[in-house]
């Protein structure tokens, strides 16, 4: 399809583009090298925690921001017993870095939703400021290793909800320049059951030029496969399982599980009973299935811890994914790609990100179509 952006303003293209390398969002860009981190003889725990010490969590989802809200008084770095997610339980689950979530309740209604987006991106920031021993914000893949590197979790900004662009690609940029790294294309007007409209696959497009990653789940199947389509970076699904297995409708059919692996996208399986199961086997099912249909660089992990969501047994908590990745090691997985699912697919996917948007900026300027120039 011709680019939108071009149609509404002519001109002459930046000069010396011929040698430019061409990004698809099928490209695959390469992992860290891998070392072996633990002996094959030691136990599946024990093993776990040795993987994870040297491939930490790369936690696809987490509603901490949302939950913190409702407490008069919190200290993460301590230890919260009111919420799931606070210092001591992520550096006990071996967590590196993780997107905390800019959802919206329900009674937010889109007139409100730039709005209280923007105080969510202020609340994440008073929040990291306020545990600078523990937590450290992340835009991109290069700060996530720095702040891992460093003894902090990497915490990322988003996913937000579309409505909160307010169908006006400026303020999706303004987001981005607080900190967005996330947006979910569900819920607006130019992301429907039918699929995206024309201006909303403008803004996928302008996404790319952001570097601002789709996140697509609950996503109907013709605005997941349009996106795969116009999209020239790879796709997140952060809340998504294997919908052969349990039929929840954020979950992914194998068709599109078999198309997300084939553009280089990661679906994040989430650590909830009801999309995945009620038992750590249940996890690990989904995981396997996924694994097998979309590919190892396309499975990743998302806790949705305080999300409102009942977790499976002995995944109560974000301390608790050892336990998880010991299951997988019992089932045969070697540590190669156990380091993939934790953290090796987040990063080439932020990479991903980065790459195709420093390509996009130098072939396009920030887009000014409007939702009525283009869907009327």
């Amino acid at each position: 399809m011709a680019d939108l952006q071009d149609d509404l303003h002519p001109g002459t293209e930046a000069a010396g583009l011929d040698d430019l390398p061409a990004s698809s969002a099928a490209e695959v860009f390469p992992p860290e090298p891998y070392a072996p981190v633990s002996d094959p003889g030691d136990e599946p725990l024990t093993r776990a925690h040795a993987v994870l010490a040297a491939h930490p969590v790369a936690d696809g989802y987490n509603g901490l921001a949302g939950a913190l809200r409702h407490l008069p008084w919190y200290d993460l770095e301590l230890g919260e017993s009111a919420v799931d997610t606070d210092v001591p339980r992520l550096r006990a689950g071996h967590v590196g870095a993780l997107f905390w979530s800019l959802h919206l309740p329900d009674a937010v209604d889109a007139d409100r939703a730039v709005g209280a987006t923007l105080e969510q991106l202020d609340l994440i920031k008073t929040v990291v400021r306020a545990h600078p021993e523990g937590l450290r914000l992340a835009h991109d893949a290069g700060e996530a290793i720095d702040a891992r590197n460093c003894g902090r979790v990497a915490v990322l900004p988003g996913p937000a909800g579309a409505t909160a662009i307010g169908d006006c690609l400026g303020i999706l940029r303004s987001l981005h320049a607080l900190g967005l790294r996330v947006l979910t294309l569900t819920g607006a007007r130019w992301a429907s059951e039918a699929g995206l409209t024309r201006f909303g696959e403008e803004v996928v497009r302008e996404m790319n030029r952001l570097g601002v990653i789709a996140d697509l789940s609950g996503a109907s199947a013709e605005t997941v496969r349009r996106t795969f389509a116009v999209s020239k970076a790879p796709a997140l699904c952060t809340r998504s399982a294997a919908r052969a297995l349990r039929p929840h409708p954020a979950n992914l059919p194998d068709d599109l599980l078999v198309e997300l692996g084939a553009t280089g996208g990661l679906c994040m399986v989430p650590l909830t009973a009801e999309q995945t199961g009620p038992t750590v086997r249940d996890v690990a099912d989904h995981l396997d299935h996924v694994r097998s249909v979309a590919g190892p660089l396309s499975v990743g992990l998302s806790g949705t811890y305080d999300a409102g969501t009942a977790h499976p047994l002995e995944l109560g908590d974000a301390s608790c994914y050892p336990r998880l990745i010991a299951e997988l090691l019992r089932r045969g997985w070697d540590e190669a790609d156990v380091a993939m699912l934790t953290w090796g697919n987040v990063q080439r996917v932020l990479r991903g990100a980065a790459f195709t948007a420093r390509a996009a900026q130098l072939r396009r300027q920030p887009s000014t179509a409007t939702i009525a120039d283009l869907d009327g």
